[in-house]
């Protein structure tokens, strides 16, 4: 075993605890002031992610002469809008299947939906010329288990019934369109993914929001909410912006709407980086379509190419610490980091000798559905979205137009779906919160090693509309 583990080991010699997309990047933005003083206006978006970008720019597209303002209280797209990886999927519910078995009778609807939510993605990069390499490769998602293969087949059939075509590869398909010996099939959505350098995408938003004349000040952490009866004040470390609606993007930090806390956890999700590929190890591995690719297991990996070929690799571990704390030491995880380059070195064995050269992690907005939630507050004035448990960079822009609708009082075909009036089961208090967790965490491994067969604790949380599956 360990001399495994340093051969393994040897692989990370080179690595730096970076996010790759901020490396030296010519296209970050000059920084905003902080606010000082008090200020007005007729939107407040507290947090500059793909959340609040979206909110403001959304709101301004829907009304021109509406006074936007954001808060940040770092720098935009700080959190998990700049450190994800990159993929821009078509799914509101995390997955086809999670959403199945919550939302059986809209689901036709939510993707149609989803689809069309990405659409307008594509198209909202081209109108302001957001240059985010932005690539419409499709995802694949890879069986590495026998009996992940029946659960492909299934969901083929499932989704070609409702309408949203995939196709079914099979291990001599999947393998000649991406050389891994771990592959036993595959399913390819050629249309619901689009690979995005995430922290680009963020920046060009940033730009399109400041064009269209929102107002943004960087460093001002909103601290608290002040109803005035017909308005709020939104009070920041040296000001206080009062408007009369306000919309709440603080994804994994603690909302400042105190009652959506409850069915929030942070979880840290930690990437690999290589460097770029040589021409000769892409021959090895094939993978000229550049799709975006996942595995089926309920830890599961994910990983794309990059504008430059290197390889990001993410996923499998997810790591709660007591108490739901976020602090800056837990985002560089050495034990996740060897895993994930074990994992790797299984999964493309012909690339042995590569060097891993950025590694970061970073918290997840978990809730126990898995997708995206909404509500509102202080009679109507302020609302909020949050969950979407690291499937966001595509489903934050529908949960920002959900969001507005609330606040508009807008009654839309988004916000008449049951997935936007219900909430999520909530996580019980700490220590009882930990220990579910972990007790679900266990189960979870547990299912993967005994062909997918999930114990009585998760049929339980299935059963309850609970299921963690990933």
């Amino acid at each position: 075993m360990e001399k495994k583990d340093s051969f393994v080991l040897r692989h990370l010699s080179n690595l730096l605890p970076e996010q790759w997309w901020l490396d030296a990047d010519p296209l970050e933005p000059d920084s905003h002031p902080a606010l000082i003083g008090e200020d007005g206006a007729d939107l407040v978006v507290i947090g500059a992610g793909y959340t609040g970008l979206w909110t403001a720019l959304l709101a301004k597209e829907r009304d021109p002469d509406r006074d936007v303002v954001i808060l940040e209280q770092l720098e935009t797209g700080a959190g998990a809008s700049g450190r994800n990886g990159g993929f821009c999927s078509m799914s509101l519910t995390h997955g086809f299947t999670n959403g199945l078995n919550r939302y059986a009778n809209e689901m036709e609807t939510i993707q149609r939906l989803g689809q069309e939510n990405l659409v307008e993605i594509e198209a909202t990069i081209h109108r302001y010329q957001i240059e985010c390499d932005w690539e419409r490769t499709g995802e694949l998602t890879v069986a590495v288990e026998p009996w992940q293969v029946e659960e492909l087949q299934e969901e083929f059939e499932l989704r070609n019934r409702l309408n949203d075509p995939v196709e079914y590869l099979d291990e001599k398909s999947i393998q000649s369109r991406v050389h891994s010996p771990t592959y036993l099939a595959a399913l390819f959505d050629p249309d619901g993914t689009a690979m995005v350098d995430p922290a680009r995408l963020v920046w060009g938003l940033e730009r399109a929001c400041l064009k269209l004349g929102v107002r943004i000040f960087e460093h001002s952490p909103a601290e608290r909410l002040e109803d005035l009866g017909e308005a709020i004040r939104v009070h920041t470390t040296f000001g206080a912006v009062t408007a009369p609606r306000v919309a709440v993007a603080t994804n994994v930090a603690p909302s400042l709407i105190k009652s959506a806390r409850k069915y929030v956890v942070p979880v840290y999700d930690y990437v690999l980086v290589t460097e770029p590929l040589t021409s000769g190890q892409l021959d090895a591995i094939g993978w000229s379509g550049r799709e975006g690719i996942s595995d089926a297991g309920n830890q599961f990996h994910y990983y794309r190419l990059t504008a430059d070929n290197s390889i990001l690799w993410g996923g499998f571990d997810t790591v709660y610490k007591f108490g739901g704390k976020l602090r800056k030491e837990y985002e560089y995880n050495a034990d996740t980091y060897a895993k994930l380059a074990e994992h790797f070195l299984q999964t493309f064995p012909q690339l042995t000798g590569i060097k891993f050269t950025h590694a970061w992690g970073g918290a997840i907005d978990t809730c126990s559905r898995f997708s995206p939630f909404w509500g509102i507050s202080l009679g109507g004035k302020a609302s909020y979205v949050l969950g979407f448990t690291g499937l966001g960079v595509a489903s934050t822009r529908f949960g920002a137009n959900v969001m507005l609708d609330l606040l508009d009082g807008v009654s839309s075909e988004r916000t008449s779906l049951r997935m936007v009036k219900v909430k999520p089961w909530p996580f019980p208090p700490e220590p009882l919160r930990y220990f579910f967790i972990r007790l679900t965490q266990r189960s979870i491994v547990r299912a993967d090693a005994n062909g997918g067969k999930r114990n009585l604790w998760l049929k339980l949380l299935d059963r309850l509309g609970m299921g963690f599956d990933s």
